[in-house]
């Protein structure tokens, strides 16, 4: 049996995680400041407690560790790391846990580690176009993150591969994509787009009207939480190849055009006011080039597929928390 440590296991991936890591036979301990909020955690072991702690980072180590998954940092959507208004917040806390974790891997000879790092680290020049991003792995640098969030999760990868270089950790970068699916954040100022749309869908009559930030003609790509546990397995698999990937779909989509599919999910006709609010980059869509060629991962999931299964699930927390069930 293998043994795994998932931080960040309270979070929305880090609970889909254990659960992946259980059916296949690990032994895992969770670690985070909270337990799961929408499921029991599957963890063999879950140490509720602060990874911005080093003696917590050790003792989550303790033991003989085969795999560590870090994915624990702060963050949030759109309101939370384009406000400005928390960014020491993020840059702090999310320095810390790295830096301690980078160190305890060291001291407790844990043998392979998986970071999660982010699309956010690329330069916002590349993103300016809304309909022809350009985020191949090679275009990271010169670096021009347009967020906190981003230039953290750049300053984690470097951290990492430094302790890669210099004292041997075996670590594996994936740059994740706009990650979505049933169990994340919907209500709590930290959803992301799909959650968000999907909440605010459910909560208004056929015929209400919603509410999105800027003119809704900003393109994303979406990857269904399955996806994204797919390629993580496939790359701490393989042998040789470590990263940084990118971990997302090249299926682009409006911000308008999601709400229009949801809608469809949702069997409603909806009206969208444009508003002002933080609206990120212009165009970002996953360049999977690498990882298919890597790892010949790709997307098995459509985002109608993962959209209809994802909207389902916030209805009903939608129909649970008003009272009407």
């Amino acid at each position: 049996m293998k043994y795994a440590v998932v931080f960040g296991a309270g979070g929305f991936i880090g609970s889909h995680l254990v659960r992946r890591l259980k059916k296949e036979g690990y032994w895992v301990r969770g670690v985070d400041l909270k337990r799961p909020e929408y499921s029991l955690t599957e963890a063999d072991d879950f140490i509720v407690g602060d990874l911005r702690s080093s003696s917590v980072v050790r003792q989550a180590l303790q033991g003989s560790v085969d795999e560590l998954y870090q994915l624990a940092a702060d963050m949030g959507g759109a309101g939370y790391i384009f406000s400005g208004e928390n960014d020491a917040k993020v840059m702090h806390n999310s320095a810390l846990i790295n830096l301690h974790t980078a160190q305890a891997c060291v001291e407790c000879e844990v043998e392979k580690v998986f970071y999660s790092s982010s699309a956010c680290i690329y330069p916002e020049h590349n993103q300016r176009d809304s309909m022809n991003p350009k985020l191949n792995e090679d275009s990271a640098y010169p670096a021009a993150p347009d967020s906190a969030y981003g230039w953290e999760k750049l300053f984690g990868e470097r951290v990492y591969q430094a302790y890669t270089k210099n004292l041997g950790v075996h670590i594996k970068i994936g740059r994740l994509h706009n990650i979505y699916g049933p169990q994340g954040a919907w209500n709590n100022g930290k959803e992301k787009a799909p959650a968000a749309l999907c909440r605010k869908i459910a909560e208004v009559e056929d015929g209400g009207e919603i509410e999105i930030w800027g003119d809704g003609l900003q393109t994303r790509s979406f990857l269904f939480i399955d996806d994204c546990l797919d390629a993580i397995r496939a790359l701490m698999k393989h042998e040789a190849f470590c990263g940084p990937v990118n971990i997302g779909s090249e299926q682009m989509v409006t911000i308008n055009g999601l709400a229009n599919l949801i809608m469809q999910h949702a069997g409603k006709s909806i009206k969208i006011r444009h508003v002002s609010g933080p609206t990120g980059v212009r165009g970002r869509s996953s360049d999977n080039a690498l990882i298919y060629a890597c790892l010949s991962w790709q997307p098995k999931i459509s985002l109608h597929e993962g959209i209809g299964i994802t909207y389902q699930w916030i209805n009903r927390q939608v129909t649970a928390d008003s009272g009407l069930q």
